[in-house]
């Protein structure tokens, strides 16, 4: 199916994690022009490069971005304009866990490093893109929340990232409602575990490298222990596979295009069933 994207101008903020690079490397593979926004420009380039080197149709622009500042977020935007043109869609990807913790001897320092990330940065991001997309009277917000949101399970040793990303959701259908007859949609996306296909595909900020391979294990590992049933919360799916980037990248896509063009304020998973509704 042709999404209808081609062309399209697309932020993706928090593109140098395991779902970044997915959502980053397929909105450029359909033809969208991203900007690839994250404190890691680095890993934005390689994306780029990687992007023009396999002859996508569409261009990455890495941009160093910190969503809790909104200057560094109109700064981003402005430079977005400068090189493609109004933004049409905006994925609120960044976000993350500041460490687990049991609830508590959660630090402060921790919850407002996960209140800055995943509330601040969403705010940000969405009324940074508002003029573009509300004077046109047309665009596409998809807000990345987590399972964590959704399941008691989910957010063990994570209960306040589990809370803050509970706002996410709130958020995301409030403004859906308010923006509805403005003509931008706004839509959230749950991952459950997505995993990257290999260990240095993800930056050096992402959650991954602070202590995700070191807890769960790499790819490849987690790969077997799949096989195996033995995998941290992750045996026991109805679909009884590992979560993917492009898993996330093709949900993003199809939300953000006119294909789903009646849909807004919707809240979906991609867990492999881990949460159904």
């Amino acid at each position: 199916m042709d999404l209808g994207i081609a062309g399209k101008t697309v932020i993706i903020t928090g593109g140098s994690g395991g779902i970044g690079r997915g959502l980053v490397l397929e909105f450029a593979r359909e033809g969208c022009n991203v900007v690839s926004a994250s404190r890691d420009a680095k890993t934005g380039e390689r994306l780029a490069q990687e992007a023009q080197e396999q002859g996508f149709a569409g261009k990455i622009l890495a941009v160093a971005t910190d969503v809790t500042d909104r200057a560094s977020v109109d700064a981003m935007v402005d430079l977005a304009h400068e090189h493609f043109g109004p933004v049409d869609i905006l994925v609120n990807n960044a976000g993350g866990v500041a460490h687990p913790a049991n609830f508590e001897d959660f630090d402060e320092a921790g919850r407002d490093w996960e209140i800055k990330l995943n509330i601040d940065g969403v705010v940000n991001c969405c009324q940074a893109v508002s003029k573009d997309m509300l004077e046109r009277g047309t665009g596409s917000i998809i807000n990345i929340s987590s399972t964590s949101s959704l399941l008691g399970e989910a957010a063990h040793n994570l209960v306040h990232y589990g809370g803050v990303k509970g706002f996410v959701n709130s958020f995301s259908k409030s403004l859906a409602w308010e923006w509805a007859k403005k003509g931008v949609r706004v839509n959230t996306v749950c991952p459950g575990w997505i995993v990257p296909h290999k260990a240095e595909q993800v930056g050096e900020g992402s959650f991954w490298n602070r202590f995700g391979f070191e807890q769960i294990g790499k790819p490849d590992k987690m790969q077997k222990d799949m096989e195996a049933g033995t995998l941290y919360n992750m045996s026991s799916l109805p679909l009884p596979r590992l979560g993917r980037p492009e898993d996330m990248a093709y949900m993003c896509m199809f939300l953000a295009s006119e294909r789903a063009g009646y849909v807004t304020g919707q809240m979906i998973t991609v867990s492999g069933g881990q949460f159904m509704h």
